[in-house]
């Protein structure tokens, strides 16, 4: 957590959140006359009630619609002709490779909102990060220079589609149980790959973990996650198999509370 701002050196600097409630007040206060539909998992819980708030808007019964990314996607409002888009970096922070790629796609399909129709739109990105690459390229709807930028970090840090990439997970309702039979996973994935790596530079696969999940402990049971990287899918074929042995060497009737599950080049964080 960052304890003093970079650029100015203040110390007041801390959390904070601002949820589509907190948005709907403030957007009631700034423009009281308009009608406005919120649309979020609280308001679209019951059955049908998405449909009907998407149905209203389309019909002009409302003025302003805000929410969450639900309602970024896919939607055709000929009359729309202003995208506000707030909190566009909080995206960036996701400890996850491809969290750039995932900002730059949401931020482009909420502008595509805006001038659908006749009438020409805008779109206003509010963001702590401006200077970042994934916002400046969203900004100018330019697909092209953000692969150019996004390729070079893939091609540097060796992560999809220049590399691929083997995530096993290994969550127990007991910690030491997880965190243990994950060290073995590593283990005997040093063994397989060392007669790879041998006098390969760089090598030819890489290892990192164990280490918690970045939602490290979910429904009572703790998670921990090594990953696998090489360019060659089958390697990481082999890799899951002989995994899947030693499970059924270890816990040969399921009587563990010990579950291992795998990703080939996963696209959401694990």
């Amino acid at each position: 957590m960052v304890k003093q701002c970079p650029s100015c050196g203040s110390k007041l600097v801390s959390g904070f959140r601002a949820g589509t409630e907190q948005i709907e007040e403030q957007v009631k206060k700034m423009f009281p006359k308009a009608r406005v539909l919120r649309m979020d998992a609280d308001t679209t819980a019951k059955k049908g009630a998405y449909e009907k708030i998407l149905t209203a808007f389309s019909n002009e019964e409302a003025d302003i619609l805000l929410g969450t990314q639900m309602i970024v996607k896919g939607h055709d409002f000929p009359n729309v002709t202003l995208m506000g888009i707030l909190l566009a970096d909080m995206s960036l922070g996701a400890s996850d490779y491809m969290a750039s790629e995932r900002t730059f796609s949401l931020l482009t399909q909420a502008a595509g909102r805006a001038g659908r129709g006749e009438k020409k739109g805008n779109v206003v990105i509010q963001t702590y990060q401006p200077e970042n690459y994934a916002i400046q390229y969203a900004a100018d709807q330019d697909y092209g220079g953000f692969y150019r930028e996004e390729i070079q970090y893939r091609k540097l840090l060796l992560y999809p589609p220049v590399w691929h990439l083997l995530a096993v997970e290994v969550s127990s309702k007991e910690d030491d149980t997880a965190l243990l039979f994950a060290g073995r996973c590593k283990e005997l994935l040093d063994k397989i790959c060392a007669g790879l790596n041998r006098g390969q530079t760089p090598p030819r696969v890489l290892i990192i973990g164990p280490a918690p999940a970045s939602l490290s402990r979910l429904k009572d049971c703790y998670r921990y996650v090594v990953y696998v990287k090489c360019r060659k899918y089958g390697t990481l074929v082999t890799c899951k198999d002989r995994i899947e042995l030693l499970c059924a060497a270890v816990n040969p009737e399921g009587k563990l509370p010990l579950s291992v599950q795998f990703d080939f080049d996963p696209v959401s964080s694990w």
